[in-house]
């Protein structure tokens, strides 16, 4: 429960923060403006190696399989068209530009990125194992009861800081290209499923630790209100009493992303820069 608190906490004072830069850049109600955009896309990872740690009390299980491989499984490249849209590997960004530069943001970043420990691998198994000691390999495949997956999601949830780097905008604003940088913090919510020595978890979501990541965009927005997006981004997530058979896991690892979105962005108040139509020289001399 201290925990909880304590990642409730972590999340409130961002919000505070976040509120606060906002307050202090709209003082002047004749100078505020703002726009929301939204994305979706898709995404593939890959993983660096982890160990995981997994306390089994009343089986006298403490022991750790180290320095396991483990990979994505995209979906999107199985036929996207024949499946719901929210099955394979799928991002969103919910965001808004709020400085009349229209070039800082806050957002709501979601990765449904799928984690599977890498089935036919030797694995490196050392601790207490039925109150004994064991430092031996081990055969991790579903053939021999084990199977480890984040397959219903790893899932990383982030509240980012946004800066946006125009690169070139055309005088109608009916095609932009800029780049931006993003980074944040926040919680991981995996679906954790797995068989350990033949003992199968009951499977479900859980609020699973935290992460924390930082994203490089380059955006191409045509006719003012669509894009297309392609980003790079680095993730490294602490998981916590992820759900085990008679017991709990935890891990880490780090994560390199990539992914391809389509969005759209609209303007909430009048006069927006980065709507309105550059003004000709004699407009301007006038």
């Amino acid at each position: 429960m201290m925990r909880i608190q304590f990642r409730a906490a972590t999340v409130l004072l961002f919000s505070i923060f976040l509120f606060s830069s906002i307050k202090s850049d709209a003082k002047n109600k004749k100078d505020r403006t703002g726009s929301i955009y939204f994305s979706w896309g898709y995404n593939t990872e890959w993983y660096t190696k982890s160990t995981v740690t997994i306390k089994q009390p009343g089986l006298g299980n403490d022991y750790e399989m180290v320095h396991v491989n483990a990979h994505d499984h995209r979906g999107w490249d199985e036929g996207l068209f024949h499946k719901a849209f929210t099955i394979p590997q799928y991002n969103y960004r919910l965001g808004y530009y709020f400085n009349k530069k229209q070039d800082l943001g806050i957002e709501i970043n979601f990765d449904h990125t799928k984690y599977l420990i890498a089935d036919g691998q030797q694995v490196h198994l050392k601790g207490t194992l039925a109150n004994k000691s064991v430092d031996e390999q081990i055969f991790f495949a579903q053939s021999n009861g084990f199977y480890y997956f984040l397959n219903n999601g790893a899932n990383f949830l982030l509240f980012n800081l946004v800066k946006r780097v125009p690169v070139y905008n055309a005088k109608t604003r009916k095609l932009k290209v800029d780049l931006t940088g993003k980074a944040g913090i926040g919680p991981v919510i995996p679906h954790v499923q797995n068989d350990l020595f033949g003992q199968i978890n009951a499977q479900q979501f859980q609020l699973g630790g935290w992460n924390t990541g930082a994203e490089t965009a380059v955006r191409v927005t045509v006719m003012k209100y669509a894009y297309l997006e392609f980003s790079q981004k680095v993730d490294y997530a602490r998981y916590s009493h992820l759900l085990v058979y008679d017991g709990r896991a935890k891990q880490n690892f780090g994560t390199y992303e990539l992914i391809l979105s389509l969005g759209f962005i609209i303007p909430t108040t009048k006069h927006n820069p980065s709507f309105t139509p550059a003004a000709s020289p004699t407009e301007s001399i006038k």
